[in-house]
């Protein structure tokens, strides 16, 4: 999928951290992705928070102009209409897919973190103080070394478990969808692309799409 292949491009400079991992997914087995050639996508975000919802289509679509926001199109003028209305508001704008993301759960998960002791890098007197003369300074520091002792403590790290689909229209129906596990979430937009970088790399492995 060329548009797909493109945005790679742009989320492989980000970064090597990443924050986000790849849970699982699914590909339709008789259609892949590349195959689709798709031309015009509505990226859906559901969730509730207007801004959030903004935040993350708009960045998708900063992506790639092959991507359209759905608030452009699904709106509070025409959200109470039917299932095949909204298609085929999508069909007259000559959309051929679209991609919906959505927060499935949240998990909570307890790490203990080990406390530090410099003693081990700065020390080694082996108990004794004589013969200072004859050491660096590294191991002169290592005498107040339990002063920079760190001890271990307990760590609550949330996750967002964020579900990605990718519908053809053409077909309609469901021929991807992959589940990615985000932490530490301070910035929608850079979580947005972690998301959709790890995705990327997770078509590939699946074969829906071609690296050529």
């Amino acid at each position: 999928m060329k548009f797909i292949l493109t945005s790679c491009i742009c989320f492989l400079l980000l970064s090597c951290g990443s924050n986000t991992t790849i849970v699982n997914s699914w590909n339709d087995p008789e259609t892949t992705i590349s195959q689709e050639h798709f031309k015009k996508v509505l990226v859906v975000a559901l969730v509730k928070d207007e801004a959030t919802r903004r935040t993350t289509e708009n960045r998708i679509a900063s992506i790639n102009p092959v991507f359209k926001t759905s608030y452009q199109y699904l709106n509070g003028m025409n959200l109470q209409l039917t299932n095949e209305q909204k298609v085929k508001i999508l069909k007259d704008e000559n959309f051929d897919g679209v991609l919906t993301m959505r927060l499935v759960s949240t998990e909570k998960e307890t790490n203990y973190v080990p406390g530090t002791n410099t003693s081990i890098y700065y020390g080694g007197f082996d108990g004794m103080y004589t013969g200072i003369y004859g050491y660096g300074f590294g191991n002169w520091y290592g005498m107040y070394s339990p002063n920079f002792y760190t001890p271990g403590y307990y760590q609550e790290t949330t996750y967002y478990m964020v579900e990605t689909n990718i519908f053809s229209l053409t077909k309609n129906k469901l021929i991807w969808t992959g589940t990615t596990k985000s932490s530490y979430i301070s910035d929608i937009g850079l979580t947005v692309d972690e998301i959709m970088k790890t995705l990327y790399k997770q078509m590939i492995k699946d074969g829906s799409v071609s690296q050529k």
